[in-house]
């Protein structure tokens, strides 16, 4: 097991930055997740912790050690592409000990290595096949033992799932956690897709321009988003986000409206929402909101029904349960919680919520 640090790692081309001085630390033996949008820098990054891109500044370090200036083969780590990079006129023994037979590694340790990594994945039965003959969860099980294979203590995966359908996707998210976790590896991953993230990841680090939004346990992230950008980021449906007109800080209170000014998050699960603007059942806690709306709008999802309610000018996101039956226009009753809010100021920032008073929300009630 390995850590990798990043110290003040920047990457530009000519006038265009793609990385802004980042800090980071991966401990030994855990799964981080660079989650972000494309063009955010989460394959930049990868790509020069491996060594197929030099930072602009900064440092590497992997175990402690220094390996900046260190071409791909001398640092230690396996990657996986997004592609494959499967050669199809090799069998998937030959593909997945290629790399052992450019680093001349003796014939026998070879053909062990290529042995047990096989059985790991499942693949003893396919090493005379070549790629063509596999479907694509094959084919990424293929790409995954040559990375395995060279033992290396960190494995660096460029969006390894995004080619496969839904159900094998979420399939293989779980044969690799439970793989990571048994061989003790430092794995580095690269999505766009926040199930993955959420579902895997000791540790995401949610980049946003160049910069590290938040770095965080999935369960931190979702809890507690460190900006307005992390809080639309994680979580389907999105939290809402609710525009506010001026600070509410020490109990003052703040009026929904104003272009830029703070604002108040809400996630739509932590709204219960009742028919026909009846009173909720059950007792309501000091404290909680209990607003009137109107739909506007549905998705129905199964599991879940995802409805738009407008509360003044105001149109909130709620997800509620599937077997709900709401029709558009319908008048509904909506409550929540004061301890489910989140608040953010100008800047998009996290306001520390000891620091706002509950008493903002009356501003919602009076839109209403």
């Amino acid at each position: 097991m390995s850590s990798i640090e990043l110290n003040a790692v920047a990457k530009s081309w000519d006038q265009v930055t793609a990385l802004h001085s980042m800090q980071l630390r991966i401990e030994p033996g855990s799964f981080c997740v660079l989650l972000g949008p494309s063009g955010c820098g989460k394959s930049t990054t990868l790509r020069i912790i491996a060594g197929l891109e030099t930072a602009t500044s900064g440092q590497v370090l992997i175990d402690g050690k220094d390996v900046t200036h260190l071409p791909p083969a001398q640092r230690g780590v396996a990657m996986v592409f997004q592609n494959y990079a499967l050669f199809p006129h090799l069998t998937v023994a030959d593909n997945i000990q290629f790399g052992l037979s450019v680093r001349k590694v003796p014939k026998a340790e070879a053909a062990q290595r290529l042995q047990e990594t096989a059985h790991l994945l499942g693949l003893t039965a396919l090493l005379d096949r070549r790629p063509a003959q596999l479907s694509g969860g094959q084919q990424q099980r293929v790409a995954l033992g040559r990375a395995l294979v060279a033992q290396a203590k960190v494995c660096l995966m460029d969006e390894p799932l995004s080619n496969l359908d839904a159900q094998l996707r979420q399939e293989m998210r779980s044969e690799l956690r439970e793989l990571q976790q048994r061989l003790g590896l430092t794995v580095v991953y690269v999505t766009h897709d926040q199930a993955e993230a959420m579902s895997m990841a000791d540790q995401v680090v949610l980049l946003h321009k160049g910069q590290v939004e938040q770095c965080a346990a999935p369960r931190e992230m979702y809890a507690r988003p460190a900006s307005t950008f992390a809080a639309r980021f994680i979580g389907t449906p999105a939290m809402n986000l609710v525009l506010l007109e001026s600070g509410c800080i020490a109990g003052s209170r703040w009026r929904v409206g104003g272009d830029g000014a703070p604002c108040m998050g809400l996630r739509p699960e932590a709204i219960a929402v009742a028919h026909g603007g009846a009173s909720l059942s059950g007792a309501r806690e000091p404290g909680a909101i209990e607003l009137p709306a109107q739909v506007v709008g549905q998705e129905y999802l199964g599991a879940d029904l995802v409805l738009r309610c407008q509360v003044g000018s105001e149109v909130l996101t709620v997800r509620a349960p599937g077997p709900q039956q709401v029709a558009p226009g319908a008048p509904v009753l909506l409550r929540w919680s004061a301890q489910d809010t989140h608040f953010f100021d100008g800047n998009g920032q996290r306001v520390a919520s000891a620091a706002v008073s509950p008493d903002v929300l009356v501003a919602l009630r009076a839109a209403a």
